[in-house]
């Protein structure tokens, strides 16, 4: 499975570490990629992983979901 999310607040090379790394320790995320320039992330699972973890994962990180899609 994989999904798209749209992140707001980016602004660096570190806020792009910083969500990178809290994507992927969400339960079920094996991967995660973070493009800075188009503050786009997607994740890839193996199982489902529910948008609420998602965005909870990176509001902790101390950004915004401004949308998910599923690719």
């Amino acid at each position: 499975m994989r999904k798209s999310l749209s992140i707001g607040g980016m602004t660096c090379n570190h806020c792009k570490s910083h969500v990178m790394e809290a994507l992927r320790k969400v339960t079920g995320v094996k991967s995660a990629t973070v493009d800075l320039a188009n503050k786009k992330a997607v994740i890839e699972s193996d199982s489902p992983v529910s948008d609420e973890a998602l965005k909870a994962a990176v509001a902790v990180a101390g950004y915004t979901v401004t949308g998910i899609s599923e690719n």
